[in-house]
């Protein structure tokens, strides 16, 4: 391993820099605690003893320093979930990708490098499942002197919808790691912060409420931390204003419902304009599986108004679209809208010159999905490629010019081009390749990454997010992508800016994004087993020529591989 002695300087540099400037200062502790859900009592992962996890708040432009003790017996990493860590990969979190996990025992000491990000984003474990219950809300406020683009609300509350299992997660974790097997990975219900509401067994003295004033406004910032499920989520007798999403504002619209895809956040407004009474909050899944094959629970919690009266009993329950309403999905996504406006301009990409198209499929590894072995297994693919974890992490290797951790030969498109809607394929299209393969991209390159859904394997909707970036997301809809006629129908004034989309099953998206942030950057979907089963790649962008256009160097006290 050899590294140059301008690398070493700005080693030392960097050292100075990371360990000497005053920052404000979080101390995470990943721990076991008991809790009770559902009438039974088991050790959880936290931190801090805390679940969901502590909050964290911010402004923009801010720089904090958070110290993660593993205090657990699991190895662990902590991921700041769409927090574009400008030149600084080495804090971004994905064990495999740019560092290897803190082991049971260990401290590491990431900094977080807040830039343009204004509004709700959030934090995790990102090494296994363990982002089951280690995870929280990252609330960023205006810069200090500026105001949000909407009245200022009357209070602000985490919204975070989680999930709770009854087998021990990582058990399930690796029969999934070691088999890829097809089994039932169902929660037993769903959470609102922390809770599965009174419909649920042994959990109506606990249920969260949100007590409010009639007449005042209340801005919610909803997080959707659930491993393998997108949803949908209202207020009963309340419409809300959609105002952001992924920490970037949005046109305000009404709607009586949201849909928020794994690893999403959604802001809104509620105004507490109805009829003192307690109306149901409560979310449901989105799925397009069959309907023994996913968690079909309601969570709820309850908007009770303060005053004196007779409250309706049970609650007054919100209108949700059915389980598997892709139009209502998509029509919720496809109505986002970014303010651009003279505050909040869009710079869209328009002289686009690398394009790149990602078909997005479940596999089989073996002929008729059974090995030789008769264990029916599964694998997921990016361009019919399933990724493989390397032994030691990309960044490392990437920097220290380790050779044979990973690949550069990630293709632009699929190798193979069909009717990616049909119903009925050859088997041999089911089978992918496996590797680690990264796809390099020049610093400041303009990208154009149109995302395919196939139906192999009966296909399934990928909620895809991309670390290091926000995207602008140009275009998106059903069926086969038509590379003449669907760009023609691209929005580039006024498009969302995301880091995580929704891709339909045998539906398409397109984003656009400009390769600006020099490092190694993982993308993956967010629906944890299909990130297991092989559906992640990784972009590695390039440095620039200027100092403010290369990648820092490490700092002293990364994880050892």
């Amino acid at each position: 391993m050899k590294v140059s002695n301008s690398k070493l300087l700005g080693f030392l540099v960097f050292f100075f820099f990371y360990h000497c400037q005053a920052f404000p200062q979080y101390k995470f502790v990943v721990k076991e605690v008991p809790y009770t859900r559902l009438c039974s009592t088991k050790n959880i992962l936290t931190v801090n003893g805390q679940f969901p996890g502590p909050t964290l708040y911010v402004n923009k432009g801010d720089t904090i320093v958070v110290d993660v003790y593993n205090r657990g017996k699991y190895n662990i990493t902590i991921h700041w979930h769409g927090v574009l860590q400008p030149r600084n990969p080495w804090s971004d979190g994905p064990e495999h990708i740019t560092q290897c996990a803190i082991q049971p025992g260990a401290k590491f000491r990431q900094k977080i490098i807040f830039t343009t990000e204004e509004g709700t984003l959030w934090w995790h474990a990102h090494s296994t499942w363990l982002r089951t219950t280690v995870h929280g809300a990252l609330i960023i406020y205006p810069k200090t002197g500026t105001s949000y683009p909407f009245p200022k609300p009357d209070a602000e509350i985490p919204i975070i919808l989680g999930d709770w299992w009854k087998e021990d997660i990582m058990e399930l974790y690796q029969i999934l790691e070691r088999n890829g097997d097809e089994i039932q990975f169902n929660s037993e219900a769903f959470l609102i912060n922390g809770q599965p509401g009174d419909l649920c067994p042994c959990s109506k003295p606990e249920t969260f409420r949100l007590k409010v004033n009639r007449g005042l406004t209340y801005l919610l910032r909803i997080v959707n931390s659930i491993l393998v499920d997108s949803l949908f989520f209202s207020v009963a007798n309340h419409t809300v204003t959609v105002v952001g999403s992924d920490a970037s504002y949005l046109k305000p619209f009404k709607t009586s419902f949201i849909f928020i895809p794994a690893g999403q956040t959604v802001d809104v407004l509620l105004e507490a304009n109805q009829s003192p009474n307690h109306y149901y909050m409560a979310a449901s899944v989105y799925s397009i599986r069959d309907i023994d094959d996913y968690d079909n629970s309601t969570t709820t919690a309850i908007v009770e108004y303060n005053g004196n009266y007779t409250p309706s009993s049970p609650p007054v329950f919100p209108y949700l679209p059915s389980h598997s309403d892709t139009t209502a999905a998509l029509n919720f996504t496809a109505s986002l809208r970014s303010l651009a406006d003279k505050e909040h301009p869009v710079d869209v990409p328009m002289e686009i010159n690398t394009h790149l198209f990602y078909t997005l499929s479940i596999n089989a590894p073996c002929k008729n999905h059974s090995c030789p072995d008769g264990k029916i297994r599964t694998l997921a693919s990016v361009n019919n490629i399933s990724f493989i974890n390397p032994s030691i992490d990309i960044l490392q290797a990437y920097y220290c010019c380790i050779h044979g951790v990973y690949g550069t030969t990630f293709p632009d498109f699929p190798q193979l081009w069909f009717d990616f809607a049909a119903e009925v394929y050859p088997m041999d299209w089911e089978i992918p390749q496996l590797g680690t393969e990264v796809k390099m991209l020049d610093y400041n390159s303009t990208v154009e990454l149109v995302f395919q859904g196939t139906n192999l394997l009966r296909g399934s909707d990928h909620p895809m997010h991309l670390h290091g970036y926000h995207f602008y997301v140009v275009g998106l809809g059903m069926g086969n992508f038509d590379k003449d006629k669907d760009p023609l129908m691209y929005n580039l004034v006024d498009p969302p800016l995301k880091n995580t989309i929704h891709v339909p099953k045998i539906g398409w998206v397109a984003i656009r994004f400009k390769a600006k942030n020099p490092g190694v950057w993982y993308m993956h979907c967010h629906f944890d087993h299909h990130m297991v089963w092989g559906m992640d790649t990784v972009f590695i962008v390039k440095d620039g020529e200027s100092p403010e256009a290369k990648m820092l160097p490490p700092p002293p006290d990364m994880p050892p591989c």
